[in-house]
């Protein structure tokens, strides 16, 4: 049994990583596709042909997904996505739960169809992530603020990305920073309101002990490769 109940309006710290700390994403395609899934299954519509939609972003930078669909998840949607950030072999998103049973109904809709796509695809069987997912309750503003520049530091643990995280393409950190791609499905402004722009951000998580921080508030917010 899960050890946090989850609460309609609360926020909270999903993560999960590779069974045996294997690698979850190995090509582009792969983070993706991860990508189209925590973006579009926030509402529990069904969509055909999802690898044709990742064609496209690798053409376009986007997905094509008309306005009136948008409006319609927005609509329907079950949990609100804060930021995110995908590594090679584990994910952080922060989400409210929008609707009661909603988080979990997400979840499992997100990672039963990535672990589908990735047996499929890599001609595997059996289990990807490392159990169930892990929820940590966000227990008061601050927790929150950090917890976002936790994990949009997170890829600085890449070699390749070191100091470069702000432009890192797989996170919700750019999104925070110039363009939000994803519209009104990513509630950034939750965050960002706090703050007098985004240059007063971008200093923040540069300077912000967001390790040491989460780890006195809740050592189960924080996960290694």
């Amino acid at each position: 049994m899960r050890k946090t109940p989850i609460a309609q309006g609360e926020y909270y710290h999903i993560f999960n990583r590779g069974n045996n700390k294997q690698a979850i994403f190995f090509d582009k395609r792969d983070k993706i596709r991860f990508l189209f899934l925590i973006i579009y299954f926030q509402s529990y519509i069904f969509f055909e042909n999802i690898g044709r939609q990742v064609s496209y972003f690798i053409k376009n930078g986007t997905f094509n997904i008309d306005e009136d669909l948008k409006k319609k998840l927005l609509n329907n949607r079950n949990v609100k996505l804060i930021n995110f950030a995908l590594m090679p072999n584990h994910f952080h998103l922060t989400l409210c739960e929008f609707k009661e049973g909603g988080l979990s109904q997400y979840m499992q809709r997100v990672l039963c169809a990535y672990t589908k796509y990735f047996n499929t695809k890599y001609k595997k069987s059996g289990h990807l992530f490392q159990g169930p997912y892990k929820a940590v309750h966000i227990k008061n503003n601050n927790q929150l603020l950090y917890l976002s520049t936790y994990i949009h530091r997170n890829p600085r643990e890449l070699p390749e990305w070191k100091n470069k995280e702000h432009i890192y393409p797989w996170s919700s950190y750019q999104d925070y920073l110039k363009n939000n791609r994803w519209g009104k499905l990513l509630k950034q402004d939750i965050v960002l309101k706090q703050f007098s722009g985004t240059k007063e951000y971008y200093d923040f998580t540069r300077s912000s002990p967001a390790k040491e921080l989460i780890k006195n508030l809740d050592s189960d917010l924080l996960i290694d490769s």
